[in-house]
């Protein structure tokens, strides 16, 4: 019955109650003084009450009580007084209580289905992050205090190579991954433990490989928990070793290069030193220089034929066309916190799209990180201590521009020489970044400014070879 008024409209229920107080009050009129029926008028206030405010409920049994006044039995003239500020009473009391009850409804219906809204939305997620998890890549667990996986997706089973049927459920991961047992001995505190950790971890059949983990513990109702996120590295491992190894052979290359020019040099000088020597032999008369003026001769062939190595103007290693802004990227990455913890600052000019060019990523990246640090080192003593990086394109070629705001250079010609002194480190930083850009075919040059330093390297745009052919 309540449902049906509460979907009725206003008008029907406002008929209905005026109906039955009319209805009421000419049966009252009808009986008259044998009997009272001013309790009756109790049932259209409690209807009227589903769509009435409090303020219109007291007016209608106001209503009720006059019409209940008027058709009354003989009685004292107390009890005369006192029946209509109780029938005023009675009437009022019961729509309020009524309103009451429908608010109450209402509230306590809103309450349930807001819990049910938020019950469908955990539902949704809990079921959207069981699928993330059972669909990603990398393995995910949880940790009770002991270490005993209380729960691992797909990914654990391949990361552990564990045979088919079986389940890293229940099992201790101090045998596969002993640092996630011993972040269990810390207390996370009641903010938790949140880190990351590269180890090494142990499949099933023995074999050992490169973890990256992620993990969080906390204090859980149950004792201590540990979730954690993990990734086989092996395979980034490998590729960073063999590309460090692939820098290292070139850097030596370049290295013994650079070795030879300064041994060559050493050399033509020995070598007409030593011819100048043998002429004065002949001019003083002896017919054939002696066994030591010969075996000095000799060792200075012997030196001009192991300084003939010379540095390929291109590089063997297969070059990539690759974006050039990928690789200025990662250089902003590397530079601008040491940067920022030094004081400075970097300025970046870089077109909305900047060009392909042809190179190795990892030689270009060393290039241009050798350059920010030389300009690094040059701005410690300056009260300004900037580095503007920009990019522009000059024909077939790209230019990406260096410019500090450092002292300047005091000897340019002697800028790429190798094993300069007075250097820091080896002095061959320059030499070898240029060498590396000319390997792919561009070049590496000091321009002179008005402040500072400027250093351009030049590079091959892809998109121009393109055009060309």
């Amino acid at each position: 019955m309540l449902s049906v008024l509460l979907t009725a409209s206003r008008a029907w229920v406002l008929v209905t109650v005026f109906t039955l107080i009319g209805l009421i009050a000419l049966a009252d009129h009808l009986v008259g003084s044998r009997a009272s029926l001013g309790l009756l008028y109790v049932f259209p206030i409690v209807i009227a009450a589903v769509k009435l405010r409090p303020a219109q409920i007291v007016a209608l049994a106001v209503l009720c009580a006059v019409l209940r006044t008027l058709f009354y039995i003989p009685a004292p003239e107390l009890e005369v007084l006192l029946r209509f500020p109780f029938a005023l009473l009675v009437y009022a009391g019961a729509g309020l209580f009524v309103i009451a009850i429908i608010r109450n409804r209402g509230a306590n219906m809103d309450l349930l289905s807001g819990i049910q809204r938020e019950q469908e939305l955990r539902r949704e997620v809990e079921e959207q992050l069981r699928i993330l998890v059972e669909s990603s890549p990398a393995t995910i667990v949880t940790l009770d205090s002991h270490g005993v996986v209380l729960a691992a997706n797909n990914a654990a089973k391949g990361l552990l190579m564990l045979s088919d049927g079986e389940t890293l459920r229940g099992r201790n991961i101090r045998g596969y991954l002993p640092v996630l047992s011993d972040a269990l001995q810390f207390d996370p505190g009641p903010a938790g433990l949140r880190t990351a950790a590269q180890c090494q971890g142990v499949r099933e059949n023995g074999e050992i490989f490169l973890a990256s983990t992620w993990f969080s513990s906390w204090n859980g109702p149950d004792g201590k928990r540990l979730a954690a996120i993990i990734v086989d590295s092996s395979e980034d491992m490998r590729d960073r070793e063999e590309e460090s190894l692939r820098q290292l052979l070139r850097a030596n290359q370049i290295a013994a290069a650079a070795i030879s020019h300064e041994v060559r040099n050493l050399c033509s000088a020995i070598s007409v030193i030593s011819g100048n020597l043998r002429e004065k032999h002949l001019a003083a008369g002896t017919a054939e220089p002696d066994a030591d003026m010969q075996a000095l001769t000799s060792l200075v062939s012997g030196l001009e034929r192991i300084a003939a190595v010379e540095l390929n103007a291109r590089s063997r290693e297969s070059l990539d066309e690759m974006p050039l802004q990928a690789v200025l990227d990662d250089l902003r990455i590397v530079i601008e916190p040491q940067w920022r913890e030094s004081g400075g600052k970097v300025r970046w000019r870089l077109p909305l799209e900047a060009p392909r060019v042809l190179a190795e990523r990892h030689g270009l990246l060393q290039a241009f990180l050798n350059l920010s640090q030389n300009s690094l080192r040059a701005v410690q003593d300056c009260a300004v201590r900037e580095l503007t990086i920009s990019v522009s394109v000059r024909g077939e070629n790209s230019i990406v521009t260096f410019e500090d705001s450092g002292l300047g250079v005091s000897a340019p010609e002697r800028l790429f020489a190798p094993f300069q002194p007075g250097a820091e480190g080896t002095g061959i930083g320059l030499y070898v970044s240029r060498a590396v850009v000319r390997g792919y075919g561009g070049d590496l040059r000091w321009e002179p400014t008005g402040t500072g330093s400027r250093f351009a390297v030049e590079l091959q745009s892809v998109k121009d070879m393109v055009n060309d052919e």
